[in-house]
């Protein structure tokens, strides 16, 4: 590892900022994955040794990124590095002695992209290099299966948190770009957010793929999804559960009117006997024999049994 370490350091020295005196700063531009590690190079063309020399990393002109200083850098001795660098930018001390201050910014993120540059203040003339960082987040597209319509199925296709912008399409197996309704974009942080929707019919595979793509970065990725033949043959497989849905409510409905319907007919029929026992009793009492009898009983108001008055039996030999 250590090996390959100063090969690729030696590789990018040499492709990388190199000053001569008398020459402006050369500008690099590099791009980098987000949570990858990166050199950004800085070296004098004369490859004299810096061990006793000073050299200052900064983005933008302003953030601290690192300082070295005849073999002091930040940390306890020297305060004054940015947040966002500490612990996570190195030199290389075993390159000093070829003129080499280059630095690794580990574990990159989104926030590191920026204009870095590395600064020889000391040296006649002064010596100074820029670099152009771009770190691009670039997650893979997420894809399912959002609904099925009358139209065909609708297919849903996410890129969550991806700098610099994706540009994301849907195509078929082979290639060829389907339509698709408006992208729904967001930014939060500096990081984007797209959705995109689009409606299949049936084709030879029923493969589809979401494809993201970011020019900036040179990056591309995509997502296959299936879908089912049956989703697409039988359109009518989502009305199903609305269908089943409409008759359980009418089945309900139609028993709650006959429970309704039924309830009324017992409380007419109750009506209708309770009237019935009123008419039946009228005319027992209103019989010239029930009269004849009761006219023996004892219990007369003006010669007519007192109807109205009695109280139930308390004796079985008790009569009207």
């Amino acid at each position: 590892m250590e090996l390959l370490a100063v090969v690729c350091l030696c590789l990018l020295t040499w492709s990388g900022t190199t000053f001569a005196a008398g020459n402006g700063p050369d500008v690099i531009k590099m791009v980098v994955k987000e949570g990858d590690d990166t050199i950004l190079p800085c070296s004098l063309s004369t490859r004299e040794d810096i061990v006793q020399k000073l050299f200052d990393w900064k983005r933008d002109g302003q953030k601290e990124v690192f300082l070295y200083d005849a073999g002091v850098t930040y940390g306890k001795d020297h305060p004054g590095q940015d947040e966002q660098f500490k612990q996570r930018v190195f030199h290389f001390p075993d390159q000093l002695q070829f003129g080499n201050a280059s630095i690794v910014i580990r574990n990159t993120k989104v926030t590191d992209s920026g204009n870095y540059t590395c600064d020889f203040p000391r040296l006649q003339p002064r010596r100074r290099g820029l670099i152009e960082l771009v770190v691009g987040a670039a997650p893979a597209p997420v894809t399912k299966i959002l609904k099925v319509t009358e139209d065909g199925v609708v297919l849903q296709c996410e890129v969550r948190g991806a700098s610099p912008k994706p540009d994301v399409k849907w195509q078929d197996s082979d290639g060829n770009v389907l339509r698709a309704e408006e992208p729904q974009v967001s930014e939060r942080g500096g990081l984007y957010y797209v959705s995109l929707l689009t409606t299949v019919t049936k084709t030879s595979t029923n493969l589809f793929h979401c494809v993201s793509t970011q020019k900036d970065i040179g990056h591309r990725t995509e997502e296959e999804i299936y879908v089912p033949e049956r989703l697409l043959e039988d359109k009518s497989c989502h009305e199903a559960p609305m269908f089943i849905g409409g008759v359980f409510t009418g089945i309900v409905i139609v028993a709650a009117v006959l429970s309704v319907l039924a309830a009324i007919y017992i409380t007419i029929r109750r009506n209708k006997a309770s009237g019935r026992l009123k008419t039946l009793g009228k005319r027992f009492w209103s019989d010239p024999v029930v009269e004849s009898l009761h006219e023996g009983s004892g219990h007369k108001r003006n010669g007519v049994c007192n109807r109205e008055s009695m109280k139930p039996l308390q004796n079985p030999e008790d009569v009207c």
